[in-house]
C-alpha cells in the first residue's frame, strides 16, 4: 500500500508545528478543544513542572490515545451501542452490528466500552499535562481523511483510515509460540493468523452491506462480503489494543516522576484488558473467502477453533510462557514485547503500516508523529 508522506522523515519543521497550534499550550482549556495560544516561535515544548523526558513520553502516548479514540469512534458510531455516553451516534449500522455479533453477542458494549475508554485516556493525559504547565496535544487539524457514507456513520472527516487496512495478525502467534520473543529473537518473523492486506473493516457505503438481511426471525442472513468486513474488524481491535499493551510498559522504562509512572502503570494494564478481550472474539470468526469487489483484494478466513497448530489455536489467549530478559532464566509468562529502545517510533511505524493513515495527505502530520515519537525515545530516567 502507498502511503501519502514519510513518517519517517527527521525532524525539521517542530517550530512549524508550534507556530500553527497543534501543540497547544498548557494553560489552554483541555475541554474547548485543546487549542491554546501559540507558542514560542523558538524553543521546545513546555515541560512545565515535569521532567522533560516524562513530558514528551506523555504527549507521545496522548497523540497514540487520540489516534485510538478517532478509530474506535468510527467502530462505535457503526457497531457499538448507541447511547450519548459517546460521540457521533446515529443509530448505528444494524447489518454490520449483526455480523459483529457472529463473533461475540456483546461485541456491540465491548466496542462502546473501548471507545470511551480510548477517549477517556486521551482526555485525562491532556489535562495532565495541562495541569503541570506542559504543553499538551491536539491532531484535530488532521482529521481530513473521509470516512464511510454507509448508514450509521456521522460522515465526519477522520484522522484515520479503516477502510484500507493490512492488519498485522503476528500478534496472534506471537503470545502463543513458546521459544520466541521479539525482545531477544528480533530477526524471527512470528506467522501471520490471517493474511489481511487491503481490506476495509467498516462497510464504507450501503453497497458493503448489500444482499445481507434479517429474515422473518429476525436472524441475520449476511453474505460472506460484510462477514470479512466484521472479521477483518475483529482481528483489526486485536491488533490495535495489543500495541498498546506492550507500550505502556516500554515507556514506563524511560520516566522519572513516580506519578508518571504511575500514570502509565496505570492505564497500560486496561490496554491489555481490551486485547485479552478482542482476540478472544476474533478467534470466533469461520472460514470463509472473499474477494473485495473494490480492491480486488482476497481475504481467507481460517478456522482457528479446531486448529490443529498450537499456534494458531484460538482458545489460547493466555500468554504462553517466553525467554525473558535472557535465555538463562526459565521461561516466563509476560508481555512481549518489552524493549524500550525505540518503542514509541516502532508504534508509529506499525500504525502507519497498518493503513491507518491512507489518505492523509498534510506531511506535517507525519512530522509531527515522527517527532514526538523521537522526543519519546530520547526520554532517559533522571536518578
Amino acid at each position: 500500500m502507498e502511503q501519502s508522506g514519510s513518517v519517517f522523515k527527521r525532524r525539521s519543521n517542530r517550530r512549524s508545528f508550534i507556530r500553527n497550534g497543534v501543540l497547544a499550550a498548557g494553560a489552554a482549556t483541555v475541554s474547548a478543544g485543546l487549542l491554546g495560544r501559540d507558542l514560542p516561535v523558538f524553543g521546545e515544548e513546555k515541560s512545565g513542572h515535569l521532567p522533560p523526558g516524562d513530558a514528551a513520553i506523555l504527549r507521545f502516548l496522548a497523540a497514540a490515545e487520540i489516534i485510538e479514540t478517532d478509530l474506535w469512534i468510527q467502530y462505535n458510531e457503526l457497531g457499538g451501542v448507541q447511547d450519548k455516553e459517546v460521540p457521533g451516534i446515529k443509530g448505528g449500522n444494524p447489518l454490520y452490528t449483526a455480523a459483529l455479533q457472529l463473533l461475540d453477542g456483546d461485541m456491540p458494549q465491548y466496542i462502546h466500552d473501548n471507545t470511551d475508554d480510548e477517549i477517556t485516556h486521551q482526555r485525562f493525559i491532556n489535562a495532565y499535562l495541562a495541569s503541570k504547565g506542559a504543553d499538551i496535544v491536539d491532531l484535530s487539524p488532521f482529521a481530513t481523511i473521509p470516512g464511510s457514507t454507509a448508514k450509521g456513520s456521522s460522515g465526519k472527516k477522520r484522522l484515520t483510515n479503516l477502510m484500507h487496512l493490512n492488519v498485522d495478525t503476528s500478534f496472534w502467534t506471537r503470545y502463543r509460540i513458546d521459544q520466541n520473543n521479539p525482545d531477544l529473537d528480533p530477526n524471527f518473523v512470528f506467522p501471520q493468523a490471517i493474511d489481511i492486506d487491503n481490506r476495509t473493516a467498516i462497510p464504507r457505503s450501503d453497497s458493503d452491506t448489500a444482499g445481507s438481511f434479517f429474515d422473518s426471525n429476525n436472524m441475520l442472513q449476511a453474505t460472506d462480503h460484510l462477514k470479512a468486513i466484521a472479521f477483518t474488524a475483529g482481528f483489526h481491535f486485536a491488533f490495535i489494543e495489543q500495541g498498546g499493551t506492550s507500550l505502556y510498559p516500554s515507556l514506563a522504562q524511560r520516566v522519572t516522576s513516580p506519578e508518571v509512572l504511575r500514570i502509565l502503570l496505570s492505564i497500560g494494564p486496561t490496554e491489555t484488558m481490551h486485547f485479552q478481550t478482542w482476540q478472544d472474539k476474533a478467534g470466533n470468526a469461520t472460514p470463509l473467502s472473499d474477494t473485495d469487489p473494490l480492491t480486488g483484494s482476497t481475504v481467507k478466513f481460517l478456522d482457528l477453533t479446531h486448529s490443529p497448530q498450537e499456534s494458531l489455536t484460538s482458545n489460547l489467549i493466555m500468554p504462553e510462557p517466553t525467554p525473558f530478559l535472557s535465555r538463562k532464566f526459565p521461561i516466563c509468562s509476560v508481555i512481549r514485547p518489552t524493549e524500550t529502545k525505540g518503542a514509541a517510533m516502532g508504534a508509529v511505524k506499525a500504525l502507519t503500516a497498518d493503513g491507518l493513515f491512507m489518505g492523509q495527505t498534510n506531511q506535517r502530520f507525519f512530522d509531527l508523529l515522527n517527532d514526538l515519537a523521537e522526543d519519546a525515545d530520547e526520554a532517559v530516567r533522571q536518578g
